[in-house]
């Protein structure tokens, strides 16, 4: 269970990397106006997205089923703050899709939102990430 624990924490230190780090690619490509650094964003907000914040998010989804198996359905039944837990990560792939969504829009040049909506939309994952480890360690109920 350890080994499986360990290999959870690295995918979703993986994870939170690109999910902290693609908003981020988001404020600036919002704020670029030259063809050469819209292109380049491109090019960077796709290969994070497809090639480390989609496979980690995977990595991150089947190590938490493995690590929930190890429980039986009654104790599963009373952990009260991994049903919180599995509700962010619920919110957190959402998310996660909706980056999806926010990628092809810049892709397409469709981008109608400012810089400063990014900023804001790059704390989310901040607030998710504060709530899932203290629930996580301290399981407070």
């Amino acid at each position: 269970m350890l080994w499986v624990k360990a290999f959870h924490i690295i995918f979703v230190v993986t994870w939170f990397a690109a999910l902290f780090y693609l908003p981020r690619l988001f404020v600036y490509h919002a704020m670029s106006d030259d063809t050469v650094s819209k292109e380049r964003f491109k090019v960077m907000e796709r290969k994070l997205y497809k090639g480390i914040m989609t496979p980690s998010a995977i990595l991150t989804l089947v190590s938490g089923g493995w690590l929930v198996s190890f429980y039986s359905a009654e104790q599963i039944a009373t952990m009260s703050w991994l049903h919180v837990k599995l509700i962010i990560v619920v919110l957190l792939f959402s998310y996660h899709g909706y980056c999806g969504r926010l990628v092809r829009l810049f892709s397409d040049d469709a981008n109608k939102r400012s810089h400063i909506f990014y900023r804001w939309f790059n704390e989310l994952p901040v607030l998710a990430l504060i709530a899932v480890v203290i629930l996580a360690i301290v399981k407070p109920f």
